[in-house]
């Protein structure tokens, strides 16, 4: 068994290596095809003397075949090397941009799946056990009208109700001005509270309320459907009723039902992990989140081709260490899964 997990996680983890380069080289394509040039970008006008354009141009290293920037970026990439930023400012490093981004993408991702996780829980499991009733019907509307939300939409009007017209929640970044925090992880919550911070823990959880909120409930639509058509199945079933008939109680019946019908949420809930950090663009700049999703538009703007692909790669590895993790956990959960 131990060895058929230890291959499973070798053959599972080298597959992320194919994925990574298909995504880079698609994103390569499509950087250099789209109309536009990145110096004329950066530098922001096209009064410029052929020979200073020429000389940027070979200073970001576009003056090389195309081929040969393909497999010189590759071959930096592999090494930990993710080239320097085009735009201003010129010439930093891209990874030190992906740590100073990342945690602040991670710790929304985080608090913003913990809400999907537990609304589509809780909802789902009430429109199972009152199936066929108005409330049933409600967690079913509630579900089609969570997933169809427009993020951008959605979280301007939770910022004007709770933070313009009651003034009760910051509507934009990470923490407040002048609340000092010592940074170790990146990640603010944590750094609060390995400080005993409790200034900067407040005022983190204050703003990481009204972003996480409107991501997690976009989301929590998926769970509420999945959990709610799992419980009616596993509610139907024979073993269930023999429950019932020895008098065990409901709560515990439906205990028991629920973890039976976990197993397929799982698969989803690494399916929207990876969703979050891909899609929290628009929650980022909607609250104006200074995370990887800004990072990109602001990037994107420019035209800054390594730092857009750096951060696209970056993504792609994270997203499919995720998957890996959620493949044995789902394996492991369920017995019917054979290495």
């Amino acid at each position: 068994m131990a060895r058929g997990v230890g291959q499973y996680v070798v053959i599972r983890g080298l597959m992320i290596i194919p994925t990574v380069l298909i995504l880079y080289t698609i994103v390569f394509i499509f950087l250099r095809i789209l109309p536009g040039d990145p110096i004329l970008a950066v530098v922001g006008t096209k009064n410029i003397a052929p020979e200073q354009l020429e000389h940027l141009r070979a200073m970001a290293g576009l003056d090389k075949p195309l081929y040969v920037q393909y497999f010189d970026y590759l071959i930096r990439m592999f090494h930990g090397d993710f080239g320097v930023t085009l735009a201003f400012p010129q010439g930093k490093p891209v990874w030190e941009y992906l740590k100073l981004r990342f945690p602040a993408t991670l710790e929304l991702t985080i608090f913003a799946f913990t809400i999907s996780v537990l609304l589509g829980l809780i909802t789902g499991v009430i429109g199972a056990i009152r199936k066929g009733s108005k409330i049933d019907t409600s967690m079913r509307i509630y579900s089609i009208v969570a997933y169809t939300l427009f993020i951008p939409w959605f979280g301007m009007m939770l910022q004007y109700l709770f933070g313009v017209h009651f003034h009760i929640l910051p509507t934009s970044g990470r923490i407040s001005p002048g609340v000092e925090l010592h940074r170790m992880t990146g990640l603010y919550v944590l750094d609060s509270i390995l400080t005993t911070n409790k200034e900067a823990l407040i005022s983190t959880l204050k703003h990481l309320v009204l972003p996480s909120f409107t991501l997690g409930v976009v989301l929590s639509g998926a769970y509420t459907r999945l959990v709610r058509n799992n419980m009616v199945d596993v509610l139907s079933q024979d073993f269930i009723r023999a429950y019932h008939a020895r008098g065990v109680k409901d709560w515990k019946v439906t205990w028991y039902a629920l973890k039976n019908a976990f197993i397929p949420v799982i698969t989803l809930m690494g399916l929207q992990f990876a969703i979050l950090l891909g899609g929290a663009v628009l929650t980022e700049t909607t609250f104006n989140w200074p995370g990887m999703g800004t990072f990109i538009v602001d990037r994107i703007d420019y035209r800054d081709y390594n730092a857009i692909q750096g951060a696209v790669v970056f993504f792609a590895f994270f997203v499919g260490v995720i998957s890996l993790i959620v493949d044995i956990v789902y394996a492991l959960l369920d017995p019917r899964v054979k290495y």
